[in-house]
């Protein structure tokens, strides 16, 4: 499984949608079920993007259905990043080409928002 990272911009339609449901982009995430992809953690940012998604996908075309999926449903252009861990860039070891750099996924502590 490789890691994307999809950037979204709401387009004007997408905010019409946002703005009748606030929670479109939460309950489109949590349906979307496609094959060999899955949401790691969904954010708003601040900034030129909107939102940025941490998706892990065996392929280039299990990530483009997700995120085609999820422009559809939710009005969002988005723009999607494979991402390579850095410990990968920085190994200059030969070793087995398959061998592939592992990245770690913390759960936000949420406990205090409450």
């Amino acid at each position: 499984m490789s890691l994307y990272f999809l950037l979204g911009t709401l387009s004007s339609g997408g905010r019409n949608m946002l703005n009748y449901e606030p929670n479109l982009l939460v309950n489109c995430t949590s349906n979307v079920d496609i094959p060999g992809a899955n949401i790691l953690g969904t954010y708003a940012v601040l900034g030129c993007y909107d939102y940025v998604l941490m998706v892990d996908a065996e392929d280039n075309e299990a990530v483009a259905k997700i995120s085609l999926e999820i422009g559809v449903g939710t009005g969002l252009h988005i723009e999607t990043l494979p991402a390579i861990a850095i410990g990968f860039l920085a190994d200059t070891s030969p070793g087995d080409p398959l061998d592939r750099p592992t990245y770690a996924q913390e759960t936000p502590d949420r406990s205090d928002l409450t």
